[in-house]
């Protein structure tokens, strides 16, 4: 029997000042000003329909994210005016997480303040690198110093946390240049840290003329050692990327690896809604591009589509397997309204083989299957 886990919303903004050619979100080079007021009015569009296709009008609101793109483009007054709205249509916490993201190169200090007193209570700065020849090469807009500004500026605008995502294994990156990236952000103390590895995506610009990135060895050098940095500085690993400070995990990121809801407003968002009086999971897609999306002849949905009892396994497990902590059979037959039976196989199977533990209570990922999570997901498709 299905649930109705708890409800999230994910709000897309699309514009970037540059795209950058790691990068293979639904982002756009921004080429006039921004259309704030009208893309607000087609947001609130989208939620409003969403709410009416699903009857969310008595769900509560777990948690907001604003990604993209570069939401900081965005002026604070209007992602006051947003979240005003969007509060007004659900209930919630009086400390509910809302997170903004924002890249170094499109802040100043009234900026975060402004959009503290919007509303916002979670940033989540896009450092990537403090090295600036990485940055050049990554096609950032920002510079070292400016990373570090932002950091500041986050930590003293008010905002209850705030992240600082960082990435390694950029090109020509030695273990010693990683080590110090991650020491200079372990520095600027954020409750939050989102470390990950650059990876090479289809339909970027790094895929078509490919940098020369480090070996493997290097890379599990990196990885080994960062660990043991953040661990000794006090952050606490939880997911495959997220690394906090107790009590400072991303709620909203949390929701999405626990295979909870979320609805997608903006070009492109995908969005995931239990529906529980029809027993059914579905995923929407909104439409893709800012021109079609800005259309008021044209709906926001682009695709709809239920979610099958052959599929959620694999979707289940392709989220919650993510995360350190582990997951009961109970959780697993709430959030996907199956048996038991269609996991448990499989599940003894990657326990056989170290890619799994079980404490006679829960489940979770071991060592061994977090270095080989990939292989451990395609058992369950």
């Amino acid at each position: 029997m299905l649930i109705a886990p708890p409800l999230s919303l994910y709000i897309h903004i699309p514009w970037c000042v540059e795209k950058c050619p790691y990068c293979d979100f639904n982002s756009h080079a921004l080429k006039h000003a921004i259309p704030e007021q009208d893309y607000i009015a087609q947001l609130l569009l989208d939620l409003d329909s969403d709410i009416a296709r699903f009857n969310l009008n008595n769900r509560p609101l777990h948690s907001i994210f604003i990604g993209g793109g570069t939401p900081s483009l965005f002026s604070a007054p209007a992602i006051e005016q947003l979240l005003t709205q969007v509060l007004q249509r659900f209930e919630h916490k009086a400390d509910i997480e809302i997170t903004l993201e924002a890249n170094p190169g499109t802040v100043e200090a009234d900026k975060f303040i402004g959009f503290f007193n919007g509303g916002v209570s979670r940033l989540s700065v896009g450092v990537q690198s403090f090295e600036s020849d990485k940055l050049i090469k990554l096609g950032r807009i920002h510079d070292s110093q400016q990373a570090k500004t932002a950091a500041n500026l986050a930590s003293e605008c008010g905002v209850k946390s705030f992240n600082l995502d960082l990435m390694h294994g950029l090109p020509d990156q030695s273990v010693e240049h990683a080590l110090d990236d991650l020491k200079t952000a372990i520095s600027l103390n954020p409750t939050h840290i989102s470390w990950y590895q650059l990876t090479i995506e289809p339909n970027t610009a790094f895929h078509s003329k490919q940098p020369k990135l480090p070996q493997d060895e290097v890379l599990w050098n990196i990885q080994d050692q960062g660990i043991a940095l953040l661990n000794q500085a006090g952050y606490q690993q939880y997911e495959i990327s997220a690394y906090s400070k107790p009590q400072y995990q991303c709620q909203h990121n949390l929701n999405y690896w626990q295979f909870g809801d979320y609805l997608g407003i903006g070009c492109g968002a995908h969005g995931k809604v239990t529906d529980v009086d029809n027993q059914k999971i579905y995923r929407t897609v909104k439409v893709k591009h800012p021109k079609g999306y800005l259309d008021t002849n044209r709906k926001a949905l682009d695709k709809l589509h239920t979610v099958t009892a052959e599929e959620l396994p694999f979707e289940y497990m392709m989220n919650r397997l993510r995360l350190f902590s582990g997951f009961s059979l109970d959780d697993y037959q709430a959030y996907t309204g199956l048996s038991t039976d269609t996991v448990l196989p499989t599940l003894l199977q990657a326990q056989a083989k170290g890619l799994m533990a079980f404490d006679g209570a829960l489940w979770s990922v071991s060592k061994l299957g977090h270095r080989y999570l990939n292989d451990l997901l395609e058992m369950f498709l």
